[in-house]
């Protein structure tokens, strides 16, 4: 996806650019291309963007560690403010308190609207948190058939073994 010129989207009709997307994102692993649109539009002092995509990406279940895939949507909406002052960093203190309402995202209005970049973070916002293969995953388990007919978790195998050589 190419990069809007902010001062050129005010001459598209609607002050609107909208942009099939099809394509895998850069940084991004997945098994299928990134597919959706991404929608921005023009309001003067501030850009609405909007976007729905997915893609199916494969993860690494946190209990039992095998991959499995997941669908992974994104449909969000943003306010992108044009501030002359975006991302002047010139003579900032090195520590400043920042109110609530000064974290916005800010572009110059002159400047350039990324919509791979802003998809991008908005694919990795969704990624899961706690990644599960299946709700009731038990772990990482095998059964060991000479102790017992409980599961012993492979991980505690080489304690198991010391264990045994212990006098009883």
């Amino acid at each position: 996806m190419d990069a809007i010129y902010i001062p050129q989207l005010t001459k598209a009709p609607e002050r609107t650019e909208e942009i099939q997307v099809k394509e895998f994102l850069p940084g991004l692993e997945t098994l299928t291309p990134v597919r959706g649109r991404v929608r921005v539009q023009h309001h003067g002092n501030y850009l609405e963007v909007s976007g729905q995509a997915e893609a199916i990406i494969t993860c690494t279940c946190n209990r039992c560690l095998q991959q499995y895939n997941h669908r992974l949507t994104v449909d969000t909406k943003e306010i992108i403010w044009l501030d002359e002052t975006a991302n002047q960093t010139n003579d900032l203190p090195l520590e400043r308190e920042v109110a609530m309402e000064d974290l916005v995202e800010t572009l110059l209005p002159d400047g350039y609207f990324y919509p791979t970049e802003w998809l991008y973070e908005q694919m990795c916002l969704e990624l899961p948190q706690r990644q599960l293969c299946d709700l009731n995953c038990p772990g990482i388990l095998t059964s060991d058939t000479e102790s017992s007919d409980q599961p012993v978790d492979n991980r505690w195998a080489s304690l198991e073994a010391i264990k045994k050589q212990l006098p009883g």
